[in-house]
């Protein structure tokens, strides 16, 4: 780290700020200029005390992080992408991934008929919601256990992994088993003790970002995961909250790009979320392949307009079919197979 002391600073303030850093556990080397001294804090910053402190002295400007606080979500400690194996489909390699499906689990025939339609056109993931976080305590919450029963139906079907949203500590044992990806939603993003106990799963974690939530602190969560013993981590980009009212929310491609720079971990891009409209959705997910993205989370309905849940940003059975055709070149053009 970097101590910045304030211009002025008396020999004997700048002394006592390298017995500071001593004392914390780094290795101090003034640099003294003519206007102004700073002090390089050697040692490793994600292990060592965080010298943040510093500043309550009166001679210290500013402490200046050099490493990151991401310590295994880094490319510094993995270079290479990670491909993440979900029982036997890879996400983050060569191939695209496509994961589909209605946002709500509803009814055996409305999962299956969507099952069908979206491994036909190239899914091989199935998305549903057997638990949903709604706004409104009045509006449908999912149908639990038995929407998981129809999930595993689904699988056994079709052949397509399961991914499904876990919302509560209580829950995580049951849903893992039927899950092949365990989704945490934007409302947990930073719920720890919820992450700590999806890590032990050891299931492949698909983490969203928060609705308000800067990058760095979605990828501290991805820490959380990580530091916990799992390494089946994916990151999933789904908009977040600003003062734009076109769309429900603002889906951040530029997030997808620094996620990618950042990290060595699959980056998805949930486009229905992410804008909540429907006509939206194949341009975002053109760009998103353009930015980098190693797959899709696309909500798909049979008919969009009776749908339980958020039927506004949900695509037909066609709808899916048009984006995956659409896309196509975008995938040819970054050297990414379907």
């Amino acid at each position: 780290m970097i101590i910045v002391l304030r211009p002025g600073a008396s020999p004997a303030q700048i002394d006592e700020v390298i017995a500071e850093v001593k004392i914390l556990g780094y290795e101090p080397s003034p640099i003294i200029g003519v206007a102004q001294t700073v002090i390089a804090a050697i040692g490793d910053e994600r292990t060592h005390q965080n010298l943040e402190s510093l500043t309550a002295l009166p001679q210290v400007e500013s402490v200046l992080r050099v490493q990151k606080r991401y310590k295994l979500a880094s490319r510094e400690s993995h270079p290479a992408n990670s491909v993440i194996d979900v029982a036997g489909v890879p996400v983050g390699g060569p191939q695209f991934t496509f994961m589909a499906g209605p946002c709500s689990v509803e009814s055996a025939d409305q999962l299956f008929a969507t099952a069908e339609a979206v491994k036909a056109a190239g899914a091989t993931i199935l998305r549903g919601g057997a638990y949903k976080p709604r706004t409104s305590p009045y509006e449908f919450q999912g149908l639990g256990k038995e929407g998981l029963r129809l999930l595993r139906e689904a699988r056994e079907r079709t052949g397509l992994k399961i991914i499904t949203e876990v919302l509560s500590e209580r829950d995580v044992e049951h849903v893992a088993e039927t899950a092949d990806i365990l989704q945490i939603g934007a409302r947990n993003s930073q719920n720890f003790q919820l992450l700590i106990e999806c890590a032990r799963t050891q299931k492949p974690v698909l983490l969203k970002r928060g609705l308000s939530e800067r990058i760095e602190e979605w990828l501290l969560a991805s820490e959380y995961l990580l530091a916990h013993g799992n390494p089946n981590v994916m990151l999933c980009e789904r908009g977040i909250r600003t003062f734009e009212t076109y769309t429900r929310n603002t889906l951040d491609l530029s997030a997808v790009a620094i996620a990618k720079k950042e990290s060595h971990l699959p980056v998805i891009v949930d486009p229905s979320q992410g804008c909540g409209r429907a006509d939206l959705v194949i341009a975002l997910c053109c760009g998103a392949i353009a930015m980098g993205a190693d797959g899709l989370l696309v909500e798909v309905h049979p008919t969009p307009a009776e749908a339980w849940s958020d039927g506004q940003q949900q695509i037909t059975f066609d709808g899916f079919r048009d984006l995956v055709a659409a896309v196509q070149p975008f995938l040819t053009a970054v050297n990414r197979t379907a």
